[in-house]
C-alpha cells in the first residue's frame, strides 16, 4: 500500500519541520500515531512507535520500531522500520517532504506499507483516513492551535 498526503501550510520550513523530524511529536498531530517514545541514544535515531486506528467498536494495533534514515534540516525526513528482533517484518516507511514557497510551505507525506495486515478493503481505507486527518492537525499544531 501506498499514500500521499499533502497540505499547505502558512507558515516556514522551520516552523513546521520540528513536528515532522522527531517521530514523538507525530501523535499530537497523527491520529495513526497513539505514542512513540524515543529511545536513549539510539543512533540512528530511534523510536517505538504505536499505531492505532479505530473501525466502529474495534481497534487494530501495531507495535513498531522505526529509524530516522535521512534527514535535510527544514526539507526532509525519511523513516523506516528497523525491529531488532531478527526476524522478518513488513516494511513501514514514512518521508516527509517540505517544499518552500513565498508565504507558505507545502508538506507532502509519503508512506509505505508492505504488510497484509491493514490493507485491502476497510483497514486500508482506515489508515488513508488517519494520514489525511493528519493534514489538518499538523497545520493546526504549527497554527498553534492544537486539534489533539
Amino acid at each position: 500500500m501506498r499514500s500521499t498526503e499533502s497540505v499547505v501550510i502558512a507558515a516556514a520550513p522551520s516552523r513546521i519541520y520540528p513536528f515532522v523530524d522527531d517521530l514523538a511529536a507525530y501523535p499530537r498531530w497523527l491520529p495513526l500515531v497513539h505514542a512513540a517514545t524515543a529511545e536513549p541514544a539510539a543512533e540512528p535515531p530511534a523510536w517505538d512507535v504505536e499505531l492505532r486506528a479505530r473501525v466502529g467498536p474495534f481497534a487494530r494495533s501495531k507495535q513498531l520500531r522505526m529509524v530516522r534514515v535521512d534527514a535535510d534540516p527544514d526539507r526532509l525526513a525519511v523513516f523506516e522500520r528497523a525491529e531488532t528482533d531478527g526476524r522478518d517484518h513488513a516494511r513501514w516507511a514514512l518521508r516527509v517532504e517540505l517544499h518552500a514557497g513565498t508565504d507558505e510551505t507545502e508538506v507532502v507525506m509519503h508512506l509505505a506499507y508492505d504488510g497484509g495486515l491493514w490493507v485491502p478493503g476497510v483497514l486500508g481505507a482506515v489508515l488513508d483516513d488517519q494520514v489525511r486527518r493528519g493534514r489538518a492537525g499538523l497545520a493546526d499544531l504549527v497554527s498553534g492551535s492544537p486539534t489533539r
